[in-house]
């Protein structure tokens, strides 16, 4: 047996013992458990990333201006309702710095979290073909967003990437996409738990898939940067993370500070709309938000007071500079 961090045994005794049917479809807090008897049984501590929470110091920049935005006043108003410029802009440059994409900062939305952006993701995308009522999750991953659909009364299927890795997840996703159900396919890449993360044929493999049947591909980048068998920490320089949009014009990205700036507590997150889906119309959305324009479709203001500080703060979070 191959020599391993954490001893094998002890791995596998745990494992046995949390009488988990399958370790790869445990829910978040049942591998938090697992984790938990790891730790007493090995004496060794885990970096805990599973419920979301890196336990490393936040990036002193942003609570620097954090700071500065309390003390200019801004607690006491609403944001703009198109967004904070700064943050917008940054974001905008955060994407061509660090995805090699370009995105209008009109297409960059603030939001309390990347929770509440999937909430308005769900609560839209279903609503843009009235002849399309179901979602695709590529599992594993967060399993809070399918909490949200049953809480909205939103369909969806679901498949374990594991055994359809490469070549084959051509033909997996189009076993479902082919029945013309299907408006939109989320994943998380990388993801949380496995960590499986997807590669650029697989990216590219979505993408035509989603070409070919007018699908919206939401990508949570909850794990931003994380995969570090690739060093993307020089902006404007390759290599990039990996994204389906380098493929595709009609994705969904939902970009989180709380793992790539250790800011969990803050609930601050961006989403990125693709500019060709921004700027989409789709009629069969009027009856529900009174526009056939996507970038136009609300339900609510996107942030609120609060969300305002800590823009404010992650706009100075963000700022690289360009090439």
């Amino acid at each position: 047996m191959k020599p391993t961090p954490i001893d094998a045994n002890i791995v596998k005794t745990k494992i046995r013992e949390s009488r988990l049917p399958n370790v790869g479809r445990a829910s978040i807090r049942e591998v938090k458990r697992l984790i938990n008897e790891i730790e007493i049984a090995s004496g060794k501590k885990f970096i805990r990333m599973e419920m979301g929470i890196p336990g490393l110091p936040a990036v002193q920049i942003g609570i620097d201006a954090q700071k500065a935005a309390l003390d200019r006043g801004v607690a006491a108003i609403y944001p703009d309702i198109d967004g904070i410029p700064e943050l917008k802009n940054e974001m905008a440059r955060f994407c061509k710095n660090f995805l090699d994409i370009d995105v209008k900062p009109s297409s960059c939305i603030p939001t309390v979290g990347s929770m509440q952006a999937g909430m308005a993701i769900f609560m839209t995308v279903r609503h843009l073909h009235k002849e399309k009522n179901t979602t695709l999750f590529i599992d594993p991953g967060f399993p809070v967003q399918k909490l949200q659909h049953r809480i909205i009364g939103a369909k969806f299927e679901t498949f374990d990437v594991y055994e359809y890795r490469g070549d084959k997840l051509r033909a997996k996703l189009e076993s479902y996409l082919s029945k013309g159900n299907i408006h939109s396919i989320v994943y998380s890449n990388p993801n949380n738990p496995s960590w499986v993360c997807l590669t650029d044929n697989e990216l590219r493999i979505i993408a035509e898939v989603a070409a070919k049947y007018d699908a919206v591909v939401v990508e949570d980048l909850a794990y931003f940067g994380m995969d570090f068998r690739h060093d993307i920490s020089t902006p404007g320089v390759p290599p990039f993370q990996p994204t389906v949009a380098k493929y595709y014009d009609k994705y969904i990205l939902m970009v989180s500070s709380s793992k790539a700036f250790s800011y969990a507590g803050e609930r601050l997150a961006v989403m990125v709309i693709s500019d060709a889906l921004f700027s989409g119309n789709y009629p069969d959305l009027v009856p529900n938000f009174g526009s056939e324009s996507l970038g136009h479709a609300k339900y609510s203001r996107p942030a609120m007071t609060a969300n305002t500080i800590l823009c404010r703060a992650w706009s100075h979070i963000v700022t690289r500079p360009t090439r």
